[in-house]
């Protein structure tokens, strides 16, 4: 069987650096092209590092010449040009040209549940998800008018050791072990879909050079949906503490820190449970191996032992004192 000659566009992300290792271990020959400054996820031995500013079209030409992958994973594009512009460099050049879009695209707030890939494409509350749409959209008339072969994978909230999820990051954790109250949007009950990387990467990676997935969308989440009240509760346990949690209307949050409301109003705020049949259909392989509990562990053993990534947004620190105080839950004197 040939060799997969693999594109990464991206490649040291959260969940790109998680399919790199994947794909490497499927056998893939893997080439990574990005601007190389990265410390935290470093590029594995075994792969093809390019450096290139992905957004200068000189640059990629200069670093990628006329090459042609088997298959290209885009995990870097985020608006319509962007798309366009590898379009227009792999059409004709690529058997898959594989499109990291993201499930917060889906309806918002979803009108039933669980969420299928049939689910209609809208979110009127946040930029970042318009602009993942109008890609597909783009991609989608591609594959249809001239047979680009395009395959659209949709993420869900995708974690590693390095990221905390809640609104605060880092802040979160500092104010449960200073024994301050800690915001949890809405009544902490809504239903969270939230995967390890390593889990999302066995989904993406079975897909790449996959014949089936052209012309095709999929979500990559997992099943693992907890409330938010135990996600907070996962993490205050691993950061060794009683969390003294306040519950906040989501609305209120995003009037007081308007650079949370799109996030939050446009994603975290609305309960998203996902039904992977699809996936699974073609790669039957994937599911939930690491469960947040376990995740949570592993964030804040990271954080601990790594002071530099431990920052507190000392704004969004403030804000959270008022709301707590206006909830009547001002904390330790």
């Amino acid at each position: 069987m040939a060799t997969t000659r693999t594109l990464f566009i991206g490649g040291t992300g959260v969940i790109s650096r998680a399919v790199v290792e994947r794909s490497l271990a499927l056998g893939h020959e893997v080439t990574v092209v990005n601007r190389g400054t990265t410390s935290l996820r470093p590029v594995p031995d075994h792969v093809e590092a390019l450096t290139a500013d992905v957004r200068d079209p000189d640059a990629v030409a200069a670093a990628l010449g006329t090459r042609e992958f088997d298959v290209v994973a885009d995990f870097l594009s985020f608006t319509p040009d962007h798309v366009a512009g590898w379009v227009d460099r792999f059409d004709g050049r690529t058997g898959q040209y594989l499109f990291i879009s993201s499930a917060s695209a889906y309806q918002t707030p979803p009108a039933r549940l669980p969420v299928t890939e049939s689910t209609p494409l809208r979110n009127p509350f946040w930029q970042y998800s318009r602009d993942k749409i109008a890609c597909e959209d783009l991609l989608v008339h591609a594959y249809r008018d001239r047979g680009f072969p395009a395959t659209i994978v949709r993420p869900s909230h995708t974690y590693d050791r390095t990221m905390l999820p809640t609104i605060g990051h880092w802040t979160d954790i500092a104010r449960m072990r200073a024994g301050r109250p800690v915001i949890v949007h809405g009544d902490g009950t809504s239903l969270w879909t939230i995967t390890h990387s390593r889990d999302v990467a066995v989904g993406i990676a079975g897909l790449l050079g996959h014949h089936a997935a052209i012309g095709e969308a999929f979500h990559a989440t997992g099943d693992e949906a907890p409330t938010w009240n135990q996600i907070y509760g996962w993490l205050a346990d691993a950061a060794g503490v009683e969390p003294h949690l306040v519950h906040v209307a989501s609305e209120t949050i995003a009037a007081e820190h308007p650079p949370t409301g799109p996030g939050l109003l446009g994603d975290k705020a609305h309960s998203m449970v996902f039904d992977n049949a699809k996936l699974r259909g073609l790669v039957p392989g994937f599911g939930n191996t690491i469960r947040y509990q376990e995740g949570a562990r592993e964030a804040v053993e990271f954080h601990d032992a790594h002071p530099e990534l431990q920052r507190v947004d000392h704004e969004l620190d403030a804000v959270f004192d008022r709301l707590a105080a206006r909830a009547g839950s001002p904390g330790p004197a």
